[in-house]
Formats: C-alpha cells, structure tokens, sequence
C-alpha cells in the first residue's frame, strides 16, 4: 500500500499528538469507570493486582514485552522504530494515570448505571479513533499498535477487525492468568466486550471517516 502524501511534517505531527492524548483519555476513561477496558488495558489492570506495580508501569513493562515480540515477527531490529515505540509508550502511559485521576475527581461512577455504560463505550471509540490516527500518521506508534499494524498489513491485506482480534489472544491469556491468582476480575466488563467485538471494526471505519485525507504514511517501507 502506498501513501498519497499531502500533508505537511506540521500537519502530521498535530494529528499525532492529538491521537496520543485521544487515546489516553479513551484508556483513562474506561479505567475509571471500570465497566469494562480495552483489552489490553483490562490485562494490565489485572495483572498489576497480581504484581506490586503500579498501572502505569505495568502498561511500560506490557509494552516491552510486545516490544521484543514484534522484532521478532520481523526479524530485524529496527533501532527507530523501537525508539519510536519506547517515546509513544512513556508519556502515553503516564498519560492514562493522570487521566484517570483528573476523571475520579469529576464523579463520574455516581453518574447512572446508563450513562456510565455509554461513556465506557466513547472511551472504547476513542481508543479505536486514536489508533487509526496515529497509525496512518505512522512516525510513532504504542509497540501493540505496532503489533496490530505488522499483522494487519503483513499478513492480513490490510483487514483491521481480523488483526485486532488476532492482536487480542496475548491479554486474554494474561487475564485468565491473572484469575487464576487472584480469583478476582477487573475492568473487564460491558466494555470489554464492545472492545472485543467492535474495536477493530471501528479502526477501519474511522480510516475511512476520521480525517478522510489522512494517508497511511510511508507504510511500504515499514513492513
């Protein structure tokens, strides 16, 4: 696939910026509502339950691990590229804690059970946006954005509900796990599965209708 270039460095660095605090304030959002998180998210949440860290370093720690995962897919190291994950990931994930402390503050889990069902969906939406953004932006991505990228062009033509579903087996596993140890379950819920079953749906939609001019930028020779 190649990119039809037509914007500016300045253009694509606002869009990028703009989809880094899109999609903390989506992850922030479903975090404290705890009706259900991406499932990446969700996995981190449980797995801080069962290791003393905090969220935010255990969305550092998740993302060096896909980190690893992805050089390995593409058998190269590729010293931008993990750079680039490593800059998107640190103020992403202090992002999301900041986020979600501001978003406490505002009571939104005394708001009604409907509304807080719908607002755990926006963060959802907000997340899949974020990702289509930043994707086609394509200067620096969250090492599980990456992942979702490398297999949805790679190996899928392009077909972003099939790869995020694919993407989406490594935190199933780490929240079984993580059941396993503490018995217990968080931020998994209504929103969870709306993740599950819309969110790579919606990343397509969005490439479509979320600043349509948008290309995805110089992704022949990323892959």
């Amino acid at each position: 696939m190649q990119a039809t270039q037509t914007l500016s460095k300045t253009q694509l660095l606002v869009y990028f910026i703009f989809s880094i605090f899109l999609n903390s304030l989506g992850n922030a959002l479903t975090v404290a509502i705890n009706l259900g998180s991406a499932l990446w998210t969700a996995a981190a949440v449980n797995l801080s339950k069962v290791m003393p860290i905090t969220l935010s370093a255990m969305l550092i720690l998740s993302g060096i691990i896909v980190i690893v995962t992805n050089i390995i897919i593409l058998r190269r190291f590729d010293l931008k590229r993990v750079l680039g994950n490593l800059l998107f990931m640190v103020p992403f994930s202090w992002l999301v804690g900041v986020l979600e402390v501001q978003l406490l503050k505002l009571h939104i889990t005394q708001l009604p059970l409907w509304m807080q069902v719908i607002l755990d969906c926006l963060g959802v939406v907000l997340i899949a946006v974020a990702i289509s953004i930043y994707q086609r932006v394509n200067w620096m991505l969250h090492p599980v954005d990456d992942l979702m990228q490398i297999v949805r062009f790679k190996y899928l033509h392009g077909n972003a509900t099939v790869a995020q579903l694919i993407v989406f087996t490594p935190p199933i596993v780490a929240i079984v796990i993580s059941l396993v140890v503490t018995h217990q379950l968080y931020a998994i819920n209504i929103g969870t599965l709306f993740a599950l079953a819309f969110q790579g749906t919606i990343v397509g939609i969005a490439d479509k209708v979320v600043f349509p001019n948008l290309k995805h930028q110089n992704l022949a020779t990323e892959l």
